[in-house]
């Protein structure tokens, strides 16, 4: 039986975890990186036979407290737990597995009261919906700026944009992921997903990794045509009033450059949009 999606996860996440971090005393020669299956078993309290059958494919159906002490095992964040229930079949999927495209107005109002604040909303798919005249002159000039996952592998200005790309692929492709899991049905994500996989080898590297986690709050290091280098906070929220929807708000440090920056940015959106 072939290999399902769950096995896939769970193999990855094993290789992540050193056996002292564990708790585990490492003997012998180790052809494997992290936990030998053998190991994640007696931390879990199964039998090596059934966690085998798990990673091969050939047990389908793990209970909740099976998957609970695989979470614990591999030492899972709430993300990872929550992605490692959703490919056993035991976390809810969304009433309707399409993405919203719809804006909510009154959010739409709040973002454009905000002329020094990026803010923008994408979905699943991680299109764009929506965004303040500060987030598009922030992004202006990408050829695919309306998808932000195909911006950042598929557009060469995204590596001279995000001067440190590497950390804010992994960590998309991390979030995308999660995403891919609450709605694998999706038709809008499983296009993307193909384009991405076809055409980007970084990202069908970091996909074939499985890590799968939500973003809060971060920070971006940007280089702008305009306005030269920036220093932004990310902070995500979920639309509640939209399931599926994130928005997210760049912010940076008063009275910094890169606050002074963004005041310029602001002033140059600002024009552009009286003069169109």
């Amino acid at each position: 039986m072939a290999p399902t999606e769950l096995g896939d996860y769970l193999r990855s996440r094993r290789a992540l975890v050193r056996p002292e971090t564990a708790g585990l005393v490492s003997t012998g020669t180790r052809r494997v990186p992290g936990l030998r299956r053998e190991e994640v078993a007696l931390l879990a309290g199964l039998s090596a036979d059934y966690y085998i059958r798990l990673e091969q494919g050939r047990e389908r159906s793990p209970s909740a407290q099976v998957l609970d002490a695989l979470g614990t095992a591999l030492r899972l964040d709430d993300d990872g737990r929550a992605h490692l229930f959703r490919l056993a079949g035991l976390a809810p999927r969304p009433a309707r597995p399409a993405v919203a495209e719809r804006v909510d107005p009154g959010l739409l109002r709040l973002m454009e009261a905000r002329p020094t604040t990026p803010a923008l909303v994408y979905n699943r798919a991680y299109d764009v919906l929506a965004a303040n005249s500060i987030a598009r002159a922030l992004f202006s000039g990408f050829t695919f700026s309306g998808n932000l996952m195909l911006l950042l592998f598929l557009d060469p200005r995204a590596r001279d944009f995000y001067v440190d790309w590497e950390t804010v692929a992994a960590n998309s492709v991390a979030g995308f992921r999660l995403g891919h899991g609450a709605s694998p049905g999706d038709p809008r994500v499983r296009a993307v997903l193909t384009e991405l996989l076809e055409h980007s080898p970084e990202f069908r590297d970091l996909w074939s990794r499985h890590d799968a986690r939500g973003k809060a709050l971060d920070t971006k290091l940007v280089q702008h045509s305009d306005v030269g280098p920036l220093t932004l906070t990310m902070k995500t929220f979920d639309v509640r009033s939209a399931p599926g929807q994130e928005l997210v708000v760049y912010d940076a440090e008063p009275g910094s450059r890169s606050a002074e920056g963004l005041l310029l940015l602001g002033t140059v959106a600002a024009t552009a949009a009286r003069e169109a």
